[in-house]
């Protein structure tokens, strides 16, 4: 959630910035009452560096979680199930263990780059405001 409410208060913040250099200039603003020394206007303008928005890991990249195997009937009912079920079933959850133990660190690692995102997002998010108070 904070990373989508920084991602748009960048959006917002850019949008500012961009109709600002379009504004005309106030008339008093426009000729000064007194001549003051003319200095190049490159040296006295601060230059302002330009914030580029981060770029969020790709859909395509989210692991996917894996599947649980289907849970017999039997297991639910008063006998119970045949012995060859109830192997099959217990196969079935070993190798969903073992998929679960892969799928953590893969997990683990998209979750990293989440983070790196939603952190990237606040610092431009930073970076332009500080481009308009400037």
């Amino acid at each position: 959630m904070r990373g989508t409410l920084l991602l748009i208060a960048g959006l917002l913040v850019t949008a500012a910035a961009q109709a600002a250099p379009n504004a005309a200039p106030p008339a008093s603003a426009a000729k000064p009452a007194k001549a003051a020394p003319a200095a190049p206007p490159a040296a006295t303008a601060p230059t302002v560096a330009a914030c580029t928005p981060p770029e969020p890991p790709p859909a395509s990249a989210r692991p996917a979680k894996p599947a649980l195997p289907e849970k017999p009937a039997c297991l639910d009912t008063k006998e119970g199930c045949p012995g060859w079920e109830a192997y099959s079933y217990n196969d079935a959850i070993k190798a969903y263990n073992l998929q679960a133990q892969a799928f953590r660190p893969i997990a683990e690692a998209y979750l990293q780059k989440l983070n790196a995102y939603v952190k990237a997002s606040g610092e431009y998010a930073q970076c332009e405001v500080n481009a308009m108070q400037k």
